[in-house]
């Protein structure tokens, strides 16, 4: 059974700095790629970063853009969100996602790019203030 699991979010002020990790677990194939998405209270469901596994190609929202970096661990079961210079405004749920089907890093991380995902985690709260 595939499954992905975020952790590592939390409570911090303004300016700090947070990662988040997405374990991996029950693919044998059909894994090529990961995606952050984030949904803050009120709000539609926000592209943040993406990566394509074949190459290290990094993809990132514009909120994202700057402050936040995606990474993996050398076996693509760990995938993490370095998140620095943290804002008010980043406070959502988190989730990762990814598909059984390769997908493009430049479409998920547009408007409703969500919708095509089918294998999302159940979230970690993020929650910037001071």
């Amino acid at each position: 059974q595939v499954q992905l699991v975020e952790s590592g979010g939390g409570s911090v002020q303004p300016g700090g700095s947070l990662r988040l990790s997405c374990a991996a677990s029950g693919f044998t194939s059909g894994y090529t790629g990961l995606a952050w998405f984030r949904r803050a209270p009120g709000k539609e469901r926000e592209g943040v970063s993406c990566m394509h596994f074949s190459d290290g190609s990094t993809y990132y929202g514009d909120s994202a853009k700057g402050r936040f970096t995606i990474s993996k661990a050398a076996d693509k079961n760990m995938v993490y969100l370095q998140m620095n210079n943290l804002k008010p405004e980043d406070t959502a749920v988190y989730y990762c996602a990814t598909n059984l089907t390769p997908f493009p890093c430049q479409v998920v991380m547009g408007p409703g790019g969500h919708v095509g995902m089918d294998i999302w985690g159940k979230g970690t709260q993020v929650t910037v203030s001071s």
